[in-house]
């Protein structure tokens, strides 16, 4: 982390401590900085008189964001060097609701690769419990553990560690239930523990070296600074007496100052308009998230990750030129503390050095506010509860933010809490309104888990694969529903591969071509074509993802067959997010012609979408193989017992085959993503299904081609084309509308053309017939092909094909009445033999 985001801001010269410690005789002894990391309040709870107040926290005091996400962060980080990469690895982090939620998170992300889960206070319908504790002293004592998948805290549990994180470490009691319930489930040999502070008494210290030895674990402290608190006899009855007596003053003065502005004038006094409330579209990343109630994985983490900056951005946009020059507040919902939290510190990177952004959260706690500069609590907010709380209606409370002179504060709530009471005169947003110049709400959707199903031989579904560790393309472009195979040799030549193919003895998916590497002169020609190319794939990108949001919306889930489309896919999620503000969802799958779709990767959908909403996604229709394939595949998948509800229609980009209902064109021209193999899909293969590689419960694999990555040009194509969208709207508009009032019923002339060439050419297989552009030029780059069939007359579409024909020493034969551009066809009697010497395929049958 750097030197501004761990060296906190301490400009008070008094300690914020001294008024309770003068009152009540609290006395805080500890090491070099115990002082600047903790104040003083006095809160109202029957079991503990005292509040320690954190300064780096961000849950009372309104600290800088990066300030707080690097006490966490440097936290996590000694966890790592203490436990070594390998065990860190494997360790599993669960944070304190709920001061500790973010905390948790940030020493989480300091481990690196730790899956995070926080308790919660929240019941969430459908999830069942995992475990439970109770805080003793706290205002809201119980505890639940609700992951999303139960195993979370049991996988491996012998041989990982539980890393356990608060904001303070007092007695140990709470952690010590903890870790006696879970032990009993789950025994490890390893815990380590995590305070920003430590203040255990040395009895307390000695209960927990007894406990360890009790329970044969070793447990490891980790914390920011050691001290003591020492308390004085009587101290919580004098406590509450010192709070009822300054709420009493309070209500008194408050009283006294209403009866006076009502003598002094028959006219109501000028009170400031509240400030405007503006809501701000966050855009938050698909399937990630908002918090580590139900868990957080490292894949959730990248996602966020890249999603962060945008959102910053978004909300900096929607700031008025006065907030941008001076403070701006994040402020966060309760358990909701990392994702302001995270949003806080890259506003802050966003906004800049003129710009002073804080982060603080709300809380249910309350505590007793006294405006003195020796005070930890100098002001509060009161506002109803807005997230229906479990146990009833009641107060929640801002401290620290009515006059602080903030020019603007962000609101960042979770939908459950974007509810009516948050909008009410009384409500936190009316109650911040007249504290500030500028209100702004932005709303986190709140993630509705789905339990894992243990039916399916009670194996837990994989997660899905999201660059930059899987493919080139950002975790928010694409999940790939596969397993990663780049360490397995699966590369054959392809006379090799062509042979064992049509002889019956290995399928086409279990093996992969050699990638070809285009020349310099190819490599041009990708480039000409796409520049060419990109204005009218920009207008098939709009007028296929219009009609697929104006037939399956308002959020349908792009599901692109990989890996052709899978760039289609990514560009229909632009178009959405561009032209509509939509974050749509976007997965790849696998699907196999011949052996059907990836069912586990349908499962893993339908566990976490409404299959209904799902649409999936190609690049183009040949003679329609696929399109048959996958209403096969889903027919036999419901049939099998899986999750019913997926609609096998396809949406692509062109269709010139007649194959489909949903589509950009039925023109037949060259698309630049079939000119190339991975370095245009993410620099990711062709998919692979294998039995001694791919197991029942497994996504069918693939390889990220990382060593190609000099010749990547997936993210440049998208970029091409995104660039021409607003150039192609109006025309997209147009086109959208006359597609969705047409009959567009397949008409499968393509079809019906193939098994005439079939026919006429002897070949008796429609398989090795591959009609299109984008066919043919699969063709010669990954079968061994026999001729090419090109329409007469067809222009600069076909200069690639041409290009690639002539390198393979491959016959361009041109023919009248074709529906499409090109046929590329494969030899129909292949062995090695047919090849001269060269290793070119021959020229005849």
């Amino acid at each position: 982390m750097s030197e501004r985001a761990t060296r906190e801001e301490n400009v008070d010269v008094v300690w914020s401590g001294d008024w309770v410690a003068e009152r009540l005789g609290v006395a805080l002894e500890g090491d070099g900085d115990l002082r600047e990391l903790l104040g003083l309040a006095l809160r109202r709870n029957p079991k503990r008189a005292h509040l320690l107040v954190s300064n780096v926290l961000g849950k009372h005091v309104p600290q800088r964001p990066s300030v707080v996400y690097g006490a966490g962060y440097g936290l996590g980080e000694r966890v790592r060097a203490l436990l070594g990469e390998e065990e860190a690895r494997r360790a599993v982090v669960l944070g304190y609701a709920e001061t500790a939620t973010g905390l948790g998170h940030a020493v989480a992300d300091g481990l690196r690769d730790a899956p995070y889960l926080h308790s919660t206070r929240r019941p969430v319908a459908g999830v069942a419990q995992a475990g439970g504790f109770e805080e003793a002293h706290s205002h809201a004592t119980s505890h639940l553990l609700l992951p999303e998948d139960p195993e979370l805290l049991a996988q491996g549990a012998e041989a990982s560690t539980l890393v356990l994180v608060d904001d303070e470490f007092s007695t140990g009691n709470t952690v010590l239930n903890t870790i006696r319930a879970l032990h009993e489930l789950h025994p490890r040999d390893r815990y380590v523990i995590v305070a920003l502070v430590d203040m255990r008494s040395p009895a307390d210290r000695e209960r927990l070296t007894a406990f360890a030895a009790e329970i044969g674990a070793r447990v490891d402290l980790v914390t920011r600074s050691t001290g003591t608190v020492t308390l004085p006899d009587g101290v919580l009855e004098r406590g509450q007496a010192l709070v009822a007596a300054q709420e009493a003053e309070q209500a008194e003065e408050a009283r006294e100052a209403g009866e006076a502005g009502e003598a002094s004038s028959s006219a109501p006094p000028s009170v400031p308009a509240p400030a405007p409330v503006t809501r701000v579209d966050l855009a938050w990343p698909a399937g990630v998230p908002d918090g580590g109630r139900h868990g957080f994985t490292p894949a959730h983490r990248s996602a966020l990750e890249a999603a962060l900056p945008g959102m910053a951005e978004r909300i900096a946009g929607a700031l008025g030129g006065g907030a941008r020059q001076g403070r701006v507040l994040v402020l966060g919902f309760e358990e909701l503390m990392y994702a302001p939290l995270r949003l806080g510190a890259a506003l802050e990177e966003a906004l800049g050095a003129d710009t002073e952004v804080r982060y603080s959260t709300t809380t249910r706690s309350p505590v007793l506010a006294v405006d003195d500069p020796g005070y930890a609590i100098r002001t509060r907010l009161v506002f109803p509860a807005h997230d229906t709380p479990a146990d009833g209606p009641g107060d929640r409370y801002a401290y620290n933010v009515a006059g602080a002179g903030f020019d603007a504060v962000v609101a960042v709530v979770d939908s459950t809490a974007d509810t009516p009471e948050l909008h009410s005169p009384e409500g936190l947003l009316a109650r911040l309104a007249a504290h500030t110049g500028q209100v702004l709400l932005a709303v986190v959707p709140s993630y509705t888990p789905t339990p894992v199903s243990h039916s399916q031989e009670s194996a837990v579904l994989p997660e899905p694969l999201r660059g930059p560790d899987f493919s080139s393309y950002a975790p928010e472009d694409v999940g790939w529903l596969l397993q990663d195979l780049s360490d397995t040799e699966l590369e054959a030549p392809t006379e090799e591969r062509e042979e064992a193919i049509q002889s019956g003895g290995a399928h086409y998916a279990e093996s992969l071509p050699v990638e070809y590497q285009p020349s310099a002169e190819y490599q041009a020609l990708f480039t000409a074509a796409l520049e060419t190319s990109a204005t009218r794939i920009a207008r098939a990108v709009g007028t296929v993802t219009e009609t697929v949001l104006a037939e399956r919306g308002p959020r349908p889930v792009l599901v692109s067959l990989a890996r052709a489309g899978t760039p289609v896919g990514v560009l229909m999620r632009r178009w959405a997010q561009h032209r509509h503000g939509l974050d749509l969802p976007h997965y790849a799958i696998s699907i196999v012609r011949g052996r059907g779709i990836d069912a586990t990767a349908l499962r893993w959908l339908a566990a976490h979408h409404d299959p209904a909403d799902v649409v999936f996604v190609d690049g183009w229709t040949g003679k329609g193989a696929i399109t048959r394939e996958l209403a096969a595949a889903i027919e036999e998948f419901e049939a099998s017992g899986g999750p019913a509800g997926f609609d096998p229609e396809i949406a692509v980009l062109a269709d010139p085959g007649g194959c489909v209902r949903t589509y950009g064109t039925r023109e037949d021209f060259l698309i630049p993503s079939a000119c190339l193999n991975s370095t245009v899909s993410g620099l990711i293969s062709r998919t692979v299904l294998r039995a001694d590689l791919v197991g029942p419960n497994d996504f069918h694999g693939g390889k990220f081609y990382r060593e190609l990555a000099g010749s990547d040009v997936s993210v440049r194509f998208l970029d091409t084309i995104a660039a021409r969208f607003d150039e192609v709207a109006g025309q997209v508009e147009d086109e959208a509308k006359e597609l969705l009032a047409a009959d567009r019923a397949p008409t499968w002339e393509g079809w019906a053309a193939v098994e005439r060439i079939s026919e006429e050419y002897g070949i008796h297989d429609v398989n090795l017939v591959k009609p299109g552009v984008g066919e043919t030029t699969r063709v010669l780059l990954r079968r061994v092909p026999w001729k090419i069939l090109a329409k007469r007359g067809a222009g600069a579409d076909l200069t690639h094909i041409r290009l690639l024909a002539e390198q393979r020493g491959v016959p361009v034969e041109e023919v009248d009445d074709l529906p499409y551009s090109c046929v590329g066809l494969i030899h129909p009697r292949y062995t090695r033999g047919a090849t001269g010497a060269d290793g070119k395929a021959v020229k005849g049958a």
